[in-house]
């Protein structure tokens, strides 16, 4: 399967409104992701992005497919050489090497473009598949905030992977 990333076109609005929309989805992801999912989120996000004077987030495609989002965000002041990541694939696409695909190509354009020292994501504690995904491109887990996020009305641990650039 071939998978790339590439920014988010107009055309794609139905496409992320269906992958999104799905409860598997948003239950791994920060309450700012709305739930449900309507293509109305999906214009909004997508002109959004399109806008961004330096890509941060693109679409990933699976045998020219959409096949879901990756993007990452660039920290400020003293950690202005701190780069958050996160991404998320179509549930019909899990288990696939998707998503550790479309993180290694992430993780490639972020050291070309952004001059970070450390990559970090954030991963709720039963999102093993996620932390197996960070493991295969060189993250490691700096630690485990105890009950540090609550989702869906559940206090949970927050798993930190990080990978040092330089």
């Amino acid at each position: 399967m071939t998978v790339s990333l590439r920014k988010w076109k107009r055309g794609d609005v139905d496409a992320l409104a269906k992958i999104a929309n799905n409860k598997n989805i948003a239950d791994n992801l920060r309450d700012q992701f709305p739930f449900p999912y309507k293509k109305k989120n999906a214009k909004e996000w997508i002109e959004k992005v399109r806008k961004e004077q330096v890509a941060t987030n693109f679409c990933i495609e699976a045998d020219g497919e959409v096949a879901g989002s990756i993007g990452f965000v660039l920290k400020d002041d003293v950690y202005r050489k701190n780069i958050e990541i996160g991404y998320y694939v179509a549930q019909e696409y899990w288990g696939r090497g998707i998503a550790t695909e479309a993180v290694r190509q992430a993780l490639e354009y972020i050291e070309k473009t952004c001059d970070p020292v450390r990559i970090y994501a954030e991963v709720f504690e039963y999102n093993k598949a996620s932390m197996k995904v960070l493991e295969k491109n060189g993250f490691y887990l700096e630690g485990i905030r105890k009950k540090a996020v609550i989702k869906n009305g559940v206090i949970l641990d927050d798993h930190v992977w990080v990978k040092l650039v330089k």
